[in-house]
């Protein structure tokens, strides 16, 4: 089987890191690249993975586009602490390496996502996908701050079956987060947005729990769609609040 190399970036992730590491067991090297965590989990996962390595963060596609050269092997499984390679997701990956395209560079792997400790059916998570297993030298992220996607120079395929996605710890640090991505959106907002109206204060906010909620049946989510379409909505007024901020150097 050709070898595998499971790239695990970590933050402060000790109540996930044991669990993300045994979903990769049977790749060949499991590369840590860790942000300087604080609460042990660059101690617990010297004990577990093959090779760890630390790096200040600066922001997700910078730190993977670090450590991507650094691994070992040419085909790498990408997965973030907060995801698991379910047994299915794990047999049909040991298949594709067993005999790998000559024609395809990645893969394409859909998530089954879970909010607040529930399945989310709905509410525009329910085609979530992103590339995770690529060839190292034709591969890497396009440079922004959030939701940066694989750049390929090749043909890409699709898996079947899905990772297990849980980003959820509790809701006070799920906004945290998300005040974070408003930080960070800002900044690749800057570039591309002109003048700020009420439209980007009070229109886009209200399309994006519109959208959400509505049109992409968050409503079937019951408790858990309504928070998703309602977070949305702050984020993106968040995310032009900040950038407002950011352009009267009141950061």
């Amino acid at each position: 089987m050709t070898k595998l190399t499971a790239l695990i970036p970590t933050g402060n992730e000790i109540h996930n890191i044991e669990a993300v590491i045994k979903s990769v067991d049977f790749a060949d090297e499991i590369l840590v690249v860790d942000s300087n965590s604080t609460d042990g989990t660059y101690e617990k996962a010297q004990k577990l993975a093959t090779k760890v390595i630390q790096r200040d963060y600066k922001y997700s596609a910078s730190q993977k586009n670090w450590a991507i050269p650094q691994a070992e092997f040419e085909w790498i499984l990408l997965v973030d602490a907060d995801e698991r390679v379910t047994p299915e997701l794990k047999s049909e990956i040991k298949d594709i390496l067993n005999n790998p395209p000559s024609d395809v560079v990645a893969f394409w792997i859909g998530r089954n996502n879970h909010f607040m400790g529930e399945r989310v059916h709905y509410s525009g998570w329910r085609n979530d996908k992103v590339i995770r297993l690529f060839k190292r030298d034709y591969c890497k992220y396009e440079d922004k701050h959030v939701h940066a996607e694989i750049i390929t120079n090749g043909n890409v395929g699709k898996l079947n079956n899905k990772l297990y996605h849980n980003t959820y710890i509790s809701f006070d640090k799920y906004i945290e987060k998300m005040n974070r991505y408003a930080w960070w959106q800002a900044k690749d907002y800057d570039k591309k947005t002109g003048r700020l109206t009420p439209y980007h204060f009070v229109i886009k906010p209200f399309w994006g729990f519109f959208k959400h909620y509505i049109i992409q049946s968050g409503f079937r989510d019951g408790v858990v769609g309504f928070t998703i379409g309602y977070i949305q909505a702050y984020v993106i007024f968040m995310r032009y609040v900040k950038l407002w901020l950011l352009r009267k150097n009141r950061t």
